[in-house]
């Protein structure tokens, strides 16, 4: 299944409810399981990102719906790469050599 890791950032809204912030993660968890995708892993990290999220999804569309639906509550903006595994990579490299 392809692997999204997200970046996100609080907004204004998202740091006013810090408090709030593990059981909104519970929240994204349960919202991308209906999906049909999985929130593999999140961390709460120092540095120019509040949050890194690990996100797995069927497909890049269900990716892209996961992280709208958690955009558009307002508490954080992500910032979203697709990631390969090393399986995933060994394919790309036989394609790129041909």
């Amino acid at each position: 299944m392809p692997t999204y890791v997200a970046l996100l950032s609080w907004t204004d809204q998202g740091i006013r409810n810090y408090k709030d912030t593990a059981k909104r993660a519970e929240s994204f968890a349960s919202a991308v399981q209906k999906l049909g995708a999985k929130l593999v892993s999140i961390y709460w990290t120092v540095g120019p990102y509040d949050l890194v999220a690990i996100v797995e999804a069927p497909d890049d569309e269900t990716g892209a719906a996961a992280l709208l639906q958690l955009d558009g509550v307002g508490n954080v903006r992500s910032t979203t790469l697709r990631a390969f595994g090393t399986e995933e990579m060994e394919h790309i490299i036989a394609k790129a050599a041909g």
